[in-house]
């Protein structure tokens, strides 16, 4: 069942088209990694499914971004609706310079929840949800800045599950971490996308053939093909694709 509906989006910065023409469904509760080498769109394409550029002079868009049957691009979208449905992990973590406690319940407290025991029993689920509860249970006034790298990327993680969102956006969530905390966040994941659906995109291809579902490999602002995991990185369609995953381009 596809949860998000993308068709011929043209995106532009200026006279610079990003992406040509991309067309494909985003399956509900499954992970879908985004590959290709650099500069081929991918990140524009992921913040695309959240209207983030919408702040960067020169950017226009056409075509349809679907989530939940509603065009995210149609006029009178409610950004901090699609926000609260659509939730983005960047690169690098990003806490706010705040307690443990005021980072995760940031976005509730945007949404306008201020209940003293609402708000604790959803960072307690949220703490936990991320493996994080008894680890910080005892640190939730502390500066969140003092976590450890990995710590800190599932504090955001947190703060995103806290306000329950449908669709987790994660842009190189493991490039500032090393491999024992890469290891703990792609097994977090598996067990997110029980609730979540997740796009992730990654630079690492064996990341993408451990974690995801869904495999789509982008090159030059195109989508030239998207299929299931196992059968991108085993048998796949498009010559171009092939040459990506045994190294021979990219």
């Amino acid at each position: 069942m596809a949860i998000i509906e993308v068709r011929d989006l043209n995106f532009f910065y200026g006279k610079f088209q990003a992406l040509k023409s991309i067309s494909l469904d985003i399956e509900k509760n499954r992970i879908t990694a985004l590959i290709g080498p650099s500069g081929c769109g991918k990140t524009t394409f992921l913040r695309s499914l959240d209207r983030m550029s919408d702040l960067i002079d020169g950017v226009r868009v056409t075509g349809r971004v679907v989530i939940d049957g509603q065009d995210i691009y149609a006029p009178g979208t409610d950004l901090l609706d699609l926000r609260k449905k659509v939730g983005m992990v960047f690169q690098r973590p990003n806490p706010f310079p705040l307690s443990v406690f005021d980072n995760v319940v940031y976005g509730l407290r945007v949404h306008g929840l201020r209940d003293p025991k609402a708000l604790e029993a959803r960072l307690v689920r949220s703490l936990e949800a991320v493996h994080l509860w008894d680890e910080l249970k005892d640190r939730l006034d502390e500066n969140a800045l003092r976590l450890s790298g990995e710590q800190q990327q599932r504090l955001c993680i947190a703060r995103l599950v806290a306000i329950e969102p449908e669709i987790l956006l994660m842009d190189e969530p493991c490039s500032a971490l090393d491999l024992a905390a890469t290891a703990n966040i792609e097994d977090l994941m598996a067990e997110l996308k029980k609730r979540y659906t997740i796009v992730i995109v990654t630079h690492n291809m064996q990341q993408a053939a451990r974690v995801s579902d869904v495999t789509g490999y982008f090159l030059l602002g195109e989508l030239v093909e998207i299929g299931e995991t196992r059968t991108i990185f085993t048998a796949p369609r498009d010559p171009r694709t092939e040459d990506y995953i045994t190294g021979r381009f990219g």
